[in-house]
């Protein structure tokens, strides 16, 4: 239960049984939208959108501009509430009035602005709010040491010094300290908004890298990207938008890239034969 019952009060979904377990045995994946929708004025930005997200998996969100990518995103970071369906985190029903519910629930949402402040070093960055205290003072040893290890354990080796100042990093690096920051928060679910836009070869490398290694720690990632080689690279599965409604959804080895531009432009994919 988060804040005033903004998580609901433990509810679960008509699907679920209490142990948070599916009717057929399976356990649920981590975040499941069911019949979402979303409508500004006369616009339908979400129409009865599926979408199955299991942990320690990275589920790729494509679809042209408009298909609804940040409506959706905004509505499981708990921006934006849904006018219909309902979203379960662990098999259960919750409603997500604001992002600090989300992030209570253990999702982490990056934008591609990042969110971090460039006057602010690494460390600084890490526990922007966060910031754990000894005899009424920052407890500096205690944030460098959680911070080095953070960037250790996701093989992150790039930055000089976890001393310096963000406005030095790279958008490579920066973006490995957004991750940091959300593993530090213990994210069960990172979501994140074109992670890749505007980075040379070696630092969209070393992005792809880190979130394979997320994956692997049995975090959750929600990549929303328009690169298909970039999806295609670390994807277990891929969901596609189109105009607002989730046209295709399953594992990436049962599409490849011509299916999946196909689904983006037009909503359906030429049947071809053996």
């Amino acid at each position: 239960m988060v804040g005033d019952g903004a998580v609901g009060d433990g509810a679960v979904g008509d699907g679920a049984v209490g142990d948070g377990v599916v009717g057929n045995g399976a356990a649920p994946p981590l975040l499941a939208l069911r019949e979402v929708s979303k409508s500004f004025g006369a616009v339908r930005a979400l129409d009865r959108v599926d979408l199955d997200v299991p942990a320690g998996q990275v589920t790729a969100l494509v679809g042209d501009n408009g298909a609804g990518k940040s409506s959706l995103i905004k509505t499981v970071a708990g921006l934006w509430s849904p006018d219909a369906g309902h979203i379960r985190w662990n098999g259960r029903t919750v409603v997500l009035r604001s992002p600090k519910d989300a992030e209570k629930l253990g999702i982490t949402t990056i934008y591609q602005d990042l969110a971090l402040c460039d006057n602010l070093d690494i460390v600084q960055n890490m526990f922007l709010g966060h910031e754990p205290r000894r005899f009424g003072v920052l407890d500096e040893a205690a944030m460098e040491l959680a911070s080095r290890n953070t960037l250790r354990e996701l093989a992150v080796t790039s930055v000089r010094s976890i001393r310096q100042p963000v406005a030095s990093l790279s958008g490579g690096q920066r973006q490995s300290v957004a991750v940091a920051k959300a593993v530090m928060a213990r994210a069960q679910l990172v979501i994140m908004d074109e992670p890749t836009a505007a980075l040379g070869v070696s630092q969209t490398q070393q992005v792809l890298d880190l979130i394979a290694r997320l994956s692997t720690q049995g975090v959750a990632v929600l990549m929303i990207s328009h690169n298909l080689n970039d999806v295609f690279e670390v994807a277990d599965r891929i969901a596609v938008l189109h105009l607002g409604r989730m046209v295709a959804t399953g594992p990436a080895a049962d599409l490849d890239r011509q299916s999946v531009v196909e689904l983006m432009t037009t909503g359906t994919r030429a049947v071809r034969g053996g």
